[in-house]
């Protein structure tokens, strides 16, 4: 053979065929190549949802071990990063759960369906609050609704990805958003009644 096939450095590879060579055979310096991409942004939305940095240092490497150890349940229908985001998102979740008791409700989906038009209006009111405000509204919701808003405003994920994460239908993420948002507003208004 006059020539050889060059084989990519694993830095130059992409996320999904890092994991695919992953599953071939496990390699902790390959799997450090993902962790380096993704380290930062786990670290950022573990803090995120708990506002505790110590915390959140120990979640992202719990997570991480996680990731590792099921990363042969990884099937490619969705991105790693989509993956990984679902495996903090749970976890996270997972963690506040434990750690506080808190009542939950059951949410009606079929009561938001039709509530596109409402959503809009609760969206651009959310969207024209101040920012510096916004942070004080955010730390003052429950972990649930702040980590939605998270995902899709700061994250931009779009409701497919949200679905994948959340692990609910379409509906049940337009409805959760909107009752987010809605919350965020009331918070807002209560935080903030007297001052312009």
């Amino acid at each position: 053979m006059l020539f050889k096939k060059k084989v990519k450095p694993d830095a130059e590879l992409s996320d999904e065929d890092l994991v695919a060579e992953l599953q071939r055979a496990m390699d902790a310096d390959r799997f450090g190549v993902l962790y380096d991409r993704y380290t930062t942004k786990v670290y950022q939305k573990c803090v995120g949802m708990t506002r505790d940095k110590e915390l959140a240092n120990d979640l992202t490497h719990d997570i991480f071990l996680k990731a590792f150890m099921n990363l042969s349940k990884f099937d490619h229908r969705s991105k790693f990063g989509t993956w990984l985001y679902s495996i903090t998102y749970n976890y996270c979740m997972d963690h506040l759960r434990k750690g506080q008791r808190r009542r939950t409700t059951e949410l009606d989906e079929e009561r938001y369906e039709e509530a596109d038009v409402q959503e809009d209006r609760y969206e651009q009111e959310l969207l024209s609050l101040r920012a510096d405000r916004l942070t004080s509204v955010l730390e003052a919701l429950e972990p649930g609704d702040r980590a939605t808003l998270l995902m899709k405003y700061q994250d931009e994920l779009s409701v497919k990805e949200m679905m994948e994460v959340l692990g609910v239908s379409e509906s049940a993420v337009k409805m959760r958003a909107m009752r987010a948002r809605e919350r965020a507003l009331a918070m807002y208004h209560e935080l903030y009644r007297e001052e312009p």
